[in-house]
């Protein structure tokens, strides 16, 4: 782990954006959607914590939770496992009379008895949609630097098409106008085109000015931290942009999925994401990926435990994959376990874990529409 003194607790947002990808988080949360090939998705922001010394980090989940714990376990393979602090995988019902919470506001009211038995200065918030390799230390610097009340990291990008057609209230995104390094305005769902100052929802503020402004809005009934909390108090506090200019990967829909996984086929976005501080995921001890003689791979992302008879081009494949002889695979993300059977034409395709996809059977997508197959299925 990378040495560093960070005086910041980390709370992570698991279920964030769930609605955008139903496909995917039937039986999963945002969090744990399988990306590049071995990681899952929470890997990025919760490594890119622990790398910075934050080790003290809660996920306040909302519903299917159970493949996150599976996944995270007690948090060994991120140095989590302490006596103090460490990870922390808070379920709904936390706390009497608070609901299932809807945005922020109610989740952050549902720990606060939590957080105020915290010792750390800062807090540190994300949500858990982004792959991304991010400096936490950099923020925390900048944010004590500037004197600011909050800091709110952000990308210039165009909003996502996916955010454009969420119709789900708890999907809010938001763009600023930022002046000299100030958030002078907060806009919700804008519809605005071209380049945005894209809110990237990860935040750091005082602990005990977090507790202080979760109390008063949750007895106004309100739910939305930055457009309930943050944006009717612009002048009464210095809300400042830290812009992050790495690389950083939006989930936001099944083609915005599908595309940022591909990417990662090229080596400089791979470099990118990975070539930094390193990502950390759960263990699976297994043999090496085995090419069986006549076997073509091309332009291909492979974890280990695959096994390679066939011809596989432009995908990724996750573990424990097998692809028989004669079969073809091109332009397709394979999740774990899955089968292609003998002969089987495979292109533009998305399979969840465990799928079988039957002798010569054929199936195919498009770039703009992959063909989804569920977890557990066979075709």
């Amino acid at each position: 782990m990378v040495s560093s003194n960070a005086n910041a607790l980390g709370i992570i947002f698991p279920n964030s954006y769930d609605s955008l990808v139903p496909e995917l988080v039937g039986l999963r949360l945002m969090a744990s959607i399988p990306f590049a090939g071995r990681y899952r998705i929470i890997d990025f922001i919760l490594s890119s914590m622990v790398n910075c010394g934050i080790d003290n980090v809660s996920m306040i989940v909302r519903q299917n939770y159970h493949s996150l714990i599976d996944h995270l376990g007690a948090g060994r393979e991120w140095d989590l496992v302490r006596k103090k602090g460490g990870l922390n995988i808070i379920p709904p019902y936390s706390e009497k009379n608070i609901k299932v919470y809807n945005g922020r506001v109610e989740a952050l009211a549902s720990i606060l008895s939590f957080l105020k038995r915290q010792k750390e200065k800062y807090v540190v918030m994300s949500d858990a949609n982004i792959a991304v390799n991010f400096d936490f230390n950099a923020l925390i610097s900048a944010h004590i630097e500037s004197g600011a009340d909050v800091t709110i990291a952000y990308t210039e990008d165009r909003i996502p098409q996916g955010l454009l057609q969420s119709n789900d209230i708890r999907d809010m995104y938001y763009t600023f106008t930022i002046d000299n390094g100030r958030i002078r305005k907060i806009y919700m769902n804008s519809q605005e085109p071209g380049i945005q100052n894209l809110s990237m929802n990860i935040y750091v503020l005082n602990r005990e000015q977090l507790i202080d402004q979760i109390n008063r809005a949750y007895v106004r009934g309100y739910t939305h931290f930055e457009r309930d909390v943050l944006a009717p108090q612009l002048e009464k506090f210095n809300i400042r942009a830290f812009k992050y200019e790495g690389y950083c990967a939006r989930i936001n829909d099944m083609k915005s999925y599908f595309n940022e996984n591909m990417k990662l086929l090229k080596d400089e976005n791979l470099e990118a994401l990975f070539g930094g501080n390193q990502i950390y995921t759960k263990i699976r001890d297994d043999n090496p990926t085995r090419y069986i003689n006549g076997s073509r791979a091309k332009n291909v992302l492979v974890a280990d435990g695959c096994v390679i008879e066939g011809d596989v081009e432009n995908s990724i494949l996750f573990r424990g994959v097998k692809v028989a002889k004669g079969a073809k695979v091109r332009n397709s993300i394979l999740m774990q376990d899955t089968v292609i059977s003998e002969n089987a034409d495979v292109e533009y395709v998305i399979t969840d874990k465990n799928v079988w996809i039957g002798n010569g059977k054929e199936l195919k997508g498009n770039d703009s529409f992959p063909v989804y197959v569920a977890k557990n299925r066979s075709v």
